[in-house]
Parts: C-alpha cells; sequence; structure tokens
C-alpha cells in the first residue's frame, strides 16, 4: 500500500494534483482511494 499526502498553502493545485495523480494512477490499473480532511470540500461535494 502505498500513501501519498498533498499539502501545502491554499490556492496552490492541490485538489488538482491530488485528483491527476489519481487518474494516473487508476490508468495503470491500480485501485485508488482519494480522500480529504479539508472540511471546505472541493473534490466531490
Amino acid at each position: 500500500m502505498r500513501v501519498l499526502l498533498f499539502t501545502g498553502k491554499g490556492g496552490v493545485g492541490k485538489t488538482t494534483t491530488a485528483a491527476a495523480t489519481a487518474l494516473r494512477i487508476a490508468e495503470q490499473g491500480q485501485r485508488v482511494i482519494v480522500t480529504s480532511a479539508d472540511p471546505a470540500h472541493s473534490l466531490s461535494d
């Protein structure tokens, strides 16, 4: 199992980077779970 964390200041593209990374990994045939601890929900409201 691999765990990737995307951290940084607001507005730097963490959600976009996480989604793009998850998509690329899924396209390679691996299982992916994306979750967010951000109370401002922005990935899949």
